[in-house]
This record gives C-alpha cells, sequence and structure tokens, in this order.
C-alpha cells in the first residue's frame, strides 16, 4: 500500500481491558472531555450523561431528560466515578490522565488515583450543555446494533474508502 492509502484509514485501539457495558454503555474522550453514557443503579428506564473537562475538571452529570442529578451536588456523584473507572478500563489510566491533563503523583496511575486527583482541586460543576450531542451519539451507536450483520457498505458510511482502492 501507498503511504496514502496507510494514512487514510483510521486505526482502532483495542481496548486496554474488556469491559461490562451495562453500568456503563457509553463513554469517549472527545470535545475537551471524558463524557458518557451511565445507567441509573435505581431506575431501569433511566440514564445518566456525565462528563469532566479536561484541565478544569469541571463536572455535568444530567438525565436523558435533562434533570440534575441528585448527586453531584458540589463533587462527583458516582455517576462520574463509574464514568472515569470505564474509561480507565476502554482508554489505560495513562491515556485518561494525559486527555484530562491530570497530575498523578507516583508510579502507574489507576481509576482512584486519577478520580482522588481531580477531586482534590475541588472542581466547579459545568453546564450541561454537552448532554444532548453525547446523548445523541450514544443512540446512533446503539442504532449501528440493530442492523443485520452483512458484508455489505452501510450507505450513510460510503464515504470511507475500501482498503483496496485505487486512487
Amino acid at each position: 500500500m501507498s503511504v496514502w492509502e496507510k494514512s487514510s484509514t483510521v486505526r482502532v485501539v483495542a481496548p486496554a481491558r474488556p469491559r461490562k457495558l451495562s453500568k456503563v454503555p457509553f463513554v469517549e474522550l472527545a470535545d475537551g472531555r471524558l463524557q458518557g453514557v451511565v445507567s441509573s443503579g435505581s431506575d431501569i428506564g433511566r440514564v445518566y450523561v456525565s462528563s469532566v473537562a479536561a484541565g478544569t475538571y469541571a463536572f455535568a452529570c444530567s438525565t436523558n431528560n435533562n434533570r440534575p442529578c441528585g448527586g453531584a451536588r458540589g463533587m462527583f456523584c458516582n455517576h462520574i466515578r463509574a464514568l472515569v473507572d470505564e474509561a480507565v478500563l476502554q482508554y489505560g489510566a495513562g491515556r485518561v490522565a494525559r486527555y484530562l491533563k491530570v497530575e498523578v503523583e507516583g508510579g502507574e496511575p489507576d481509576a482512584y488515583a486519577v478520580t482522588s486527583a481531580m477531586v482534590v482541586t475541588r472542581p466547579a460543576q459545568g453546564d450541561a450543555s454537552a448532554a444532548a450531542p453525547v446523548f445523541s451519539r450514544f443512540l446512533r451507536h446503539l442504532a449501528y446494533l440493530e442492523l443485520a450483520p452483512t458484508t455489505a457498505p452501510l450507505p450513510e458510511m460510503q464515504w470511507f474508502p475500501t482498503t483496496r482502492a485505487v486512487a
């Protein structure tokens, strides 16, 4: 393959460790935040959209219908802690710490060390304006699960070049 063909494809990074999707079905490092969807512990029909901003660690947590999380009053709620835990499983603690600009003392960081380093700074509660796009992306990912397995290209993804395409 030419250099252009090698560099024009998206590389998929394998998860650091396998994770269960029942508690945190969607987690991503995007838009300058760690963000994702966390299942409610008390209501099976409710999910929370949680996020932590890189650098400032400003956090937000609200339900899928934009109601504020009762546990995120001045400190990280359990949803945000679960989000950090799952992000560390998905991406690795080092990558999460670098993305969020967390200075962790000692050796290799873990989820607890990353969370503790952020909590010590007493971050402010941020706005939940990112919840709608995050939840929309999560629903978009769920839609792909409903498709029947096929090797045919998906019409909405045909702009991706095939691996054997000739320029």
